[in-house]
Parts: structure tokens; sequence; C-alpha cells
């Protein structure tokens, strides 16, 4: 925790008064917070949601709370929540899926397929239902649970070919951040490989893997067109990735509480929209690059589309049943988030 304090503390009545009396205010400390950041500098959803929503807490709180968005990562992408807890930074953002330990359970909720189309409604959608009725906040033990998002729907990209069945997915050497959709791959026939966002470039033009399952807006972020050939999507997305935003426990104690309740008003379901529409332009933008690059882009057959839903329903219901036990509907908790999203399913 970083802070700058440029108020005292404590003030008394003096002898001026003739009298003993002492009276005291504890007044909180002007703060300034570091925000660590692993996207690059310019990928869209640091300049159109991260650097903005910076602005708007120093706005919101009258400069009585500056967030300071690091120009240099203080950890690796897979270290940002725990670098939360430990104070290593006071802010910082991530995937769920890139903790390998299960202690983000419930989130999966917001990984799985045919969830939507629409990153706003969808990161709306995820906000309201894990941090709601399944208590995300719980799963976030050591930090301040400041917001919660998905990205657009995650599709399919390779160089090998277009896949059209269960067959042409058999033996591909593909990229998965982890979570759900490395099982799904997994199940699906394909050789999955965990990395991170940034290590993709040099492992896809090196032959090291086949693909990637990433969104339309990360093959251009990463610089990926010249190493693709194929991008395969279904409705709703094939998979999604789950995001959290979390402050240090002790730097959130320190913030006033009208300063805390004026941060909570633009976080939340706010962050969630803010963060939407940020990833629905970048792909918007990518999904012309993508085709003057030439990338074939195309649809699921049906017949491959209900092996994918089969597959999906098998880990839907694992998932379900392993957080009944802790008195979680699941199915019922997805069923909102796909009503929400305005899947049918």
């Amino acid at each position: 925790m970083k802070m700058t304090l440029k108020t005292a503390a404590r003030s008394a009545a003096g002898a001026v008064l003739g009298a003993s009396m002492l009276t005291s205010s504890f007044a909180f400390a002007d703060t300034t917070l570091a925000m660590s950041s692993w996207l690059p500098a310019r990928h869209p959803i640091v300049v159109n949601a991260i650097k903005p929503w910076a602005e708007q807490v120093e706005e919101v709180t009258e400069g009585r709370v500056n967030v300071r968005v690091l120009s240099k990562s203080l950890g690796a992408p897979p270290a940002h929540f725990d670098m939360a807890v430990e104070g290593i930074a006071d802010i910082t953002y991530g995937l769920h899926s890139f903790t390998t330990d299960d202690r983000f359970t419930r989130s999966r909720i917001g990984q799985f397929s045919f969830t939507g189309d629409d990153a706003v409604a969808g990161s709306t959608a995820f906000w309201n239902v894990y941090a709601g009725q399944l208590d995300a906040q719980a799963e976030h033990e050591g930090v301040k649970l400041l917001g919660l998002f998905v990205h657009g729907p995650g599709v399919m990209h390779n160089n090998v070919r277009e896949i059209q069945s269960m067959a042409d997915i058999a033996g591909l050497k593909m990229r998965v951040p982890g979570g759900y959709i490395a099982d799904l791959m997994g199940d699906l026939g394909a050789e999955t490989l965990f990395m991170s966002s940034g290590e993709v470039f040099e492992k896809l033009s090196r032959g090291v893997i086949d693909g990637a399952m990433f969104t339309y807006e990360a093959v251009t972020a990463f610089k990926l067109t010249d190493d693709l050939q194929y991008t395969t999507r279904v409705p709703g997305g094939l998979y999604n990735t789950t995001w959290f935003l979390v402050m240090n426990e002790g730097a959130w104690d320190g913030i006033s509480p009208e300063d805390q309740a004026a941060i909570e008003a633009i976080s939340g379901e706010a962050f969630a929209q803010l963060v939407g529409a940020a990833w629905n332009a970048a792909d918007e933008a990518a999904l012309v690059e993508l085709a003057e690059a030439g990338i074939e882009i195309s649809d699921a057959p049906a017949e491959l589309l209900e092996s994918i839903k089969s597959a999906a329903s098998v880990h839907e219901n694992a998932w379900a049943e392993a957080i009944a036990g802790d008195g979680f509907d699941g199915l019922a908790a997805l069923e909102a988030l796909r009503t929400q999203t305005g899947v049918e399913y």
C-alpha cells in the first residue's frame, strides 16, 4: 500500500479557550494508489477502460484518491491477484483462470460456451450474477472486489485448416488461457498449451502452436494476423474469460467511507459496461483487419455445434454439482446469466 499523507489526523482545542477540553477527529489521508497493468500500454482495454476508470476515481473523490496506472507491470500476469492481496500493488486486474488453484470456482460461470456475443451485456450479467447470487466477494479473499467483466465471444483461430468437424480439431496444438476452455478443447481432441497472451506471438510464429483460443481483438492486439488463416465461431461464443479488478484490503480501508461509496458507484456494474464497450469496439475494429488480412471466418456447422454443446453440458453439470455443496444453485445462476445476455440455449 502506497499512501501520501497531506493532512494531519489530530486537532485540539487550545489554551485560548481557557479550558482543558481536547477534541480530536480522524481525517482520512489523501491517497495515491499504484495500479499494476500488464496488458500493452496501447491495448484498447487499457486506453478505453482502465485509464478512464482511474481518472474517474480522481474525479468522484475530488482529488482525494488518485490511481497511478504504472507504465510497467510489477509482476507476471498470473501473479496479479496475489500481488493485490500482498500489497505489492494497490490495484490489479487479471484473469481468474490464470491462477492455477480452485479459489475462483464459481467464476467459471462466465467462461462457459454460449453465454453471449456482446461484451457489455456479458460483463454486466457476469457482475450481476457472480457478485450477486454466487457471492463473488467471498472467493476474492484478501481484496476489495471492484469489478468483474468478460471480453467478447471467444473463438478458435488456427493456421492449419478450416474447422468443419471434430476430426478437424483433433491434434491441433492450441493456446488456451486455462480454465474451462482448456478442458473443453481437450475433450474436443485438441492438444492444449496454457500461456498468457503476450507469449502467443513467439510460439505461433515459431510453429510451437497451431493456433489460439482468443477474441477477434486479441489477434490484432498481439499482431497475429500474419500467422493465422482460419477463424471458427459459434453463437454466443465458444468460450469466454472472466476478469477481476481488485484493490488491496488495507488500501481500501485507508479511504474514507464517503470516497469508498463514490468509487463503488463508478465500479461494479458501471465498470462492467465501460470495459464491455471497450471490448466491443476493439472486436469490431479487429474484424475489419482480419478481413483485410485474408483470414477466413466461418461458423461451426450444425453437427459440430451439437458436439460442442454435448461436451459443454458435461462441464456445466459438473461445475453445478461442485458448488452445490456450498449452497449455490449453479444451473439456475447459469440460466439467469444467459437470460440477461439474451442467449437462447
